[in-house]
Parts: structure tokens; sequence; C-alpha cells
């Protein structure tokens, strides 16, 4: 309901009158089903996915994310029409090698996409609004930080799974490439979680994009560029030893030790020198507190900005 007072001239009278007026302008209650937390959690899942993507945005918005994503699957594609029109009996790029190889596309994509699915909250000071209701904190954590592991997946799993349809189109070994393609999987999920959470981490750390793609580039770029170069000394210096430790600092050089220990990579590091079982098993440690310490700072992060 609402009051209205107007001021006109009184049509009997011919003199100026005040009315007042009660107008009935159709407010009506909510009588629908209340959907909820879960709800409001997968919507926002959804639209953060498709959003690290461009779709539902301007098309503007697409070109990035889907000239990387094209450029991530020309490769594969590449090996395929090789490895058919030559009869070759493996492919010579494995499946655990694919995401070593792009890493640089893999950054570029995180850089670009990851401010730009949190940035833009913080920038223009809409997550009070979200943890309003019925959405909380945890839950818009969980939705970006799982949109944005979804969507590194899809952009590193696509590769693989155009370089298995290929092998198998080339007749090669079933056994063989199926369990390569296993291998590959987990290897690139493992990376999707903790390249995702770095880069939400960076990303939220400031409103401004420009300073969010600057982070996330250094986290990752520069970081693998300084310690291959340190392994690389420490190679020509014949401190073998050095080298799998000096793996722990990079995140490309985390995944590339995990799985050189537990899926049967060959390693990228000087001399494929990677880590063994044992030494493995403090990478994986390294890699879970990772993601598990990204996890944290984004919930400690959004309790301040929440308030």
């Amino acid at each position: 309901m609402s009051a209205e007072t107007t001021t006109g001239t009184d049509a009997g009278t011919g003199s100026g009158a005040a009315t007042t007026r009660i107008h009935n302008i159709g407010y009506r209650t909510y009588d629908g089903a209340r959907l909820g937390r879960a709800y409001a959690r997968r919507s926002l899942y959804s639209q953060s996915l498709r959003g690290a993507y461009g779709l539902g945005r301007s098309a503007k918005s697409k070109v990035l994310p889907m000239i990387l994503f094209a450029v991530m699957c020309l490769p594969a594609a590449i090996i395929v029409a090789v490895a058919i029109a030559t009869n070759l009996k493996e492919l010579p790029l494995d499946y655990t090698r694919y995401a070593i190889f792009t890493q640089a596309v893999i950054g570029l994509y995180l850089a670009s996409q990851a401010p730009q699915s949190v940035s833009r909250d913080l920038r223009f000071k809409t997550v009070p609004l979200y943890f309003s209701r019925p959405i909380e904190r945890v839950d818009y954590v969980l939705a970006k930080y799982g949109a944005m592991a979804s969507a590194l997946f899809v952009l590193t799993g696509a590769p693989l799974v155009i370089l298995y349809a290929g092998s198998l189109l080339a007749k090669m070994d079933f056994a063989d490439q199926t369990k390569g393609f296993g291998q590959g999987l987990v290897s690139v999920a493992l990376l999707s979680l903790l390249f995702g959470g770095l880069g939400l981490v960076m990303a939220a750390l400031t409103p401004r994009r420009g300073f969010g793609v600057a982070a996330v580039i250094a986290t990752l770029t520069i970081s693998y560029g300084a310690v291959s170069t340190l392994q690389a000394i420490a190679w020509s210096s014949d401190a073998v030893g050095a080298v799998k430790w000096l793996g722990l600092f990079s995140p490309v050089t985390l995944i590339d030790g995990v799985q050189t220990a537990f899926l049967g990579a060959t390693s990228a590091f000087p001399g494929e020198a990677g880590p063994s079982a044992g030494v493995g098993v403090v990478y994986l440690l390294v890699v879970l507190a990772l993601v598990a310490g990204s996890y944290a700072v984004l919930m400690r992060r959004y309790r301040k900005v929440g308030l």
C-alpha cells in the first residue's frame, strides 16, 4: 500500500484544494518454495563456471578464454593427426606431460579468469549482499573455489580426451592408453585444485583486477622460471640431490614431482631427476597443505569482507 498526497483544482468549486488519495500498487507476498542455501550455492557455482568461459557475458568476454581453450587443444589435435597419418604405436607426448608442456597457457588462463571471478565482487562491494541471506561465507568460498577448479579441469582435461580418442582411432593398445589417460586425469585434477586455490587467493587479496593478474602470473610463471633455473644450476654443479628438493618451491614443479613419484610420469626436471616415492610423499603433502591453506585463507579473507 502507498499513500500519495496531491494538490490540484477541485472540479466542483474551481478552488485549489489538497487531496489525499490511496493507491493500491499491487504488492503481493511470495508464497512459493524457499530453495535455500544449497540451491543458491549451486547457482553461484554454475554462474561462476559459465563466467570463466564468458558464457552469459558479453562477446568480448568470451574471446580470451575461448582462444586459450583452443590453444590448449590445438597441440593435442596435431599430435593425433600425426599419429593416425603415420601409424604410430604410441603417442609422442605422454598424457601426464601435456599440462607441463602447456603450463604457460594454463597460467595465462588462470591470471585472466581468477580476478574476474572474485575481484568484481570486491570492487563493487557486492559480497555483503551475497552473505545477507540465505548464502553464507562457506557457500561463497566453496562455490567460487569449485567453479575455478572445474574450469581449469575442463581446460586441462579436454586435450587429454582428444589424445585418448585419437589413440583409439589409431588402434593403439587399449589398456596402455586407458591407463595413461586415467593417470593424466588424476594429474590435471590435482593441478586444477592447486592452481585454482592459489589463483583465487592472489586475486582476492585486492579488488584491482590488474594487481590480481600480476600476482597470479608471479606466483605461477616467475616461480617456475626461478626454480627451473636453480635446478639447472644444481644439476650442472653435480648437486643432483638438490634438484628434487628445489621442486617444492613452485606449483608447476610440485605437480611434476607428484606425478613422477606416483603416476608413472617422466619428470621434466634436469636429467629427468624427479623425486622417488619417498620424496614424492613430501611433494603430495605440500600440495595438499597448499590446497587446504588456500581454502583457509579465502575463508578468512571473506570473513573480513562480509562484515
